[in-house]
């Protein structure tokens, strides 16, 4: 059997109300968002299976995936910078290690989380530039695979819209007013389109299930099409993220 990963939107925060909101630093979950974590919880059907949780470091999504998905045969969550939002805005700019791994200890594991990762300049791999996202996207894959290994394990990774567009390739329904396809507390699952582990962009594919549960009968787009609309996608989240030199 492949390794699965679950991929989920954090829920709604209070940054999502209004643009004046994006700037609040590292907010909090907004009464709805708890209960989107909570509808959640209830309508997720693989929770017996899952064996790791993963999330970006900032702070509404461990909250997402502590309330939807926590429990003490999972936790500590591993909170992976590679994961984070990808934008300057200071709702995407986390919080110094210190102060979230007190905030989450016993829940939350901060161990692969640099002092830098809240930096995003030049000198920073989190700089929200076209070939940087790239990259690191590519990191988080294949971080993924390392975790998933070459068993049935099934890993829920809590991030954000604009970067699960990049870590999975998947270009379809970006909306340039919120700068992504996904909803607040979306899931899909997906399988590396490699199971040999061999593949260097450790590439991504949503399952049929995943697919058929969004989509119906319609037909997923294949890795050129995908190739082709990525332009497209970035062009509309460019200037919500504040994305630098990012044509393609």
């Amino acid at each position: 059997m492949a390794p699965t990963i679950h991929l989920v939107r954090h829920a709604q925060g209070f940054h999502n109300l209004s643009h004046a909101a994006e700037q609040l630093h590292d907010p909090d979950l907004t009464p709805l968002g708890e209960q989107q974590c909570a509808n959640l919880r209830a309508a997720f059907p693989h929770h017996a299976k899952l064996t790791k949780l993963m999330a970006s470091p900032m702070r509404r999504t461990v909250y997402t995936c502590l309330k939807a998905f926590g429990n003490n045969n999972l936790l500590p969550i591993t909170a992976l910078p590679e994961f984070q939002e990808i934008s300057l805005q200071p709702c995407d700019v986390g919080t110094a290690v210190p102060v979230v791994s007190a905030e989450f200890a016993g829940k939350a594991d901060y161990s692969r989380v640099e002092e830098t990762w809240i930096e995003k300049g030049p000198d920073s791999p989190y700089e929200p530039t076209l070939e940087k996202l790239l990259a690191r996207a590519k990191k988080g894959r294949h971080t993924l695979r390392e975790f998933a290994g070459n068993g049935d394990e099934h890993i829920l990774v809590v991030t954000h819209g604009g970067y699960l567009h990049f870590l999975t390739d998947d270009w379809q329904g970006v909306d340039e007013q919120h700068a992504t396809g996904w909803s607040n507390c979306e899931y899909r699952s997906y399988q590396f389109v490699d199971p040999t582990g061999k593949d260097e962009e450790a590439a991504l594919r949503e399952t049929g299930e995943s697919w058929r549960r969004r989509q119906g009968t319609s037909t997923q787009l294949t890795a050129t099409e995908q190739l082709e609309l990525r332009p497209l996608g970035i062009e509309k989240m460019g200037p919500y993220l504040h994305l630098i030199n990012v044509k393609n």
